[in-house]
């Protein structure tokens, strides 16, 4: 089918003030528009993972150097895909308009435009970890359709007469708002389908998670100090941090699940989700935490997983003398190296299937992740988790130890003042801090807090359920008029005191002693 063209400006137009510069823009705004909403949908019905636009995202992802990362974590912190996310956007729009601008005469700056969007979205689907055939289907319709709607919109656009009073000028003007609309509703509707078609796809409602072992597991009495200020002991899973590169996170369903384990085995595995369900199930409270967790900062949470032991689908399998590590992979491409040592020593090292008695949530690694107390997440908390190979130390090197992070990722033990808050005014007199500790697999022993330069005064500790959760603590202070500094360290079982040294959480997490400044009155 021919593509539709117009006539074009004659030279006598050179001296005709140009009024039509913001049909164009809009023209080329819609050509872009639509390239992304097709692409959208085409991709849900194809590959929802070759998402054009959400392609180039994940190919920045990968490209960023990781101060930049950090520094966006630290800046947005669970926001940053939204952050990226809505910098493409702008960075996009402005092209966009300059290239409207430019084609004033010639449609050919448009064109460029739309093509060479195409072609850094097929290179970035490419070169995606995951990458099969059919990902090149819904770059290569977005582009078609993007040139195809630059080409009509373009030529009904640069159709209108300047002058405004002309009648065919109102036809034409009409003909091309009306291409316009139908045009933008299109790319909307599109757009729209496919990122619900892709929401749809696939989801943990219809699973039914076996019961846990010793049946539902209520919150411990005294875990917390929700009162004074500190989080409740169990995270809500709306509220469980987030931090991985999916901008989409992966939409598997149960029956299409397996998990295959192979390398330095006796023999390869391949579990699907029923067999894995049906195997012996363990229960516990883990915190996690984020290896770019600032100071004092937000990026840890605790849940009580369900899930099957990590050295029981080893040993279905028979690790070879030799091996020691395992290379996990998701959905989408990302890995992780795990030593062996945590995943065999008896600690709840887990390939869990459900968080807070209920499967998974989709962003939290449904149908299957890999939970390890007492590391860092980076080397342990696979979502999504579809292959484990059982290698070595010099065979493997994973997706952050490739970008200068540490190999084996233990948790630091850290503390945070959550009461008061940086900067607030309290009563003078008599005032609670509170806060959380934690030391994963290791366990709190003491908690600390320090007003000025005064000493140490040991604070009251919740209760502990678990040496692989966190800890809450509590003290009463009593403070002059005047501003304060206050500080907290930790202690852990093994007899470590938190160090007040302070260093970024490149390579291997952060540490120094979290301070607040407050103002009693």
């Amino acid at each position: 089918m021919a593509i539709p063209t117009a006539d074009r400006p004659t030279a006598s137009d050179e001296a005709v003030p140009d009024r039509g510069r913001g049909r164009r823009v809009a023209a080329a705004v819609l050509a872009v528009g639509a390239s992304i909403g097709v692409g959208e949908l085409v991709a849900a019905l194809v590959s929802p993972a070759a998402s054009p636009f959400l392609a180039v995202g994940q190919g920045a992802i990968r490209l960023t150097p990781e101060w930049l990362k950090e520094t966006a974590i630290a800046w947005f912190g669970t926001y940053d895909k939204v952050a990226l996310l809505v910098g493409m956007v702008a960075v996009i729009v402005a092209i966009t308009v300059l290239a409207g601008l430019l084609s004033r005469r010639d449609e050919r700056p448009g064109l460029v435009l739309v093509v060479a969007m195409g072609l850094l979205a097929l290179i970035a689907t490419v070169t995606a970890p995951t990458f099969a055939p059919f990902d090149l289907v819904p770059p290569g319709v977005a582009v078609l359709v993007g040139i195809g709607v630059w080409r009509l919109l373009h030529g009904l656009a640069v159709r209108v007469p300047a002058a405004p009073d002309a009648g065919a000028g109102a036809v034409s003007r009409k003909r091309f708002l009306t291409t316009a609309g139908l045009t933008a509703v299109g790319a909307l509707a599109a757009g729209t389908v496919g990122r619900v078609v892709t929401a749809g796809a696939a989801g943990p409602a219809s699973v039914t998670l076996p019961p846990a072992p010793a049946g539902p597991a209520p919150v411990p009495a005294g875990a917390d100090f929700v009162a004074d200020g500190t989080p409740s002991w169990l995270t809500a899973p709306a509220d469980f941090y987030r931090i991985d590169t999916a901008l989409s996170v992966p939409r598997l369903s149960t029956a299409d699940w397996s998990l295959r384990v192979h390398g330095l085995v006796d023999r390869e595995v391949t579990l699907t989700f029923d067999q894995l369900r049906s195997m012996r199930l363990i229960e516990a409270p883990v915190t996690l935490t984020c290896v770019s967790n600032e100071v004092g900062g937000s990026l840890i949470s605790n849940g009580r997983w369900l899930g099957v032991p990590v050295r029981d689908v080893l040993a279905l399998a028979g690790v070879r003398p030799g091996a020691e590590q395992i290379a996990s992979t998701s959905a989408d491409g990302w890995n992780c190296n795990t030593p062996l040592g945590p995943l065999t020593d008896g600690r709840n090292a887990m390939l869990a299937i459900g968080l807070d008695d209920a499967p998974l949530p989709v962003e939290h690694g449904f149908p299957v992740r890999m939970v390890v107390p007492g590391l860092y997440g980076y080397v342990s908390a696979t979502k999504w988790i579809t292959d484990i190979e059982v290698t070595t130390f010099a065979a493997f090197t994973s997706y952050w130890e490739q970008r200068g992070w540490g190999k084996f990722g233990p948790v630091k033990t850290s503390s945070r003042i959550d009461v008061p808050r940086d900067a607030a005014t309290v009563p003078a007199g008599r005032t609670v801090a509170a806060g959380v500790a934690w030391a994963q697999h290791t366990g709190i022993a003491a908690v600390e807090v320090a007003v000025d330069d005064g000493p140490w005064q040991p604070a009251e500790l919740a209760v502990e359920p678990s040496v692989d959760s966190w800890r809450m603590w509590r003290l009463p202070l009593t403070l002059a008029p005047g501003p304060h500094q206050l500080r907290v360290r930790a202690t852990d079982r093994s007899g470590a005191v938190q160090t007040g040294a302070e260093a970024l959480s490149i390579p291997d997490g952060a540490t120094g002693w979290h301070t607040v400044a407050v103002t009693a009155v």
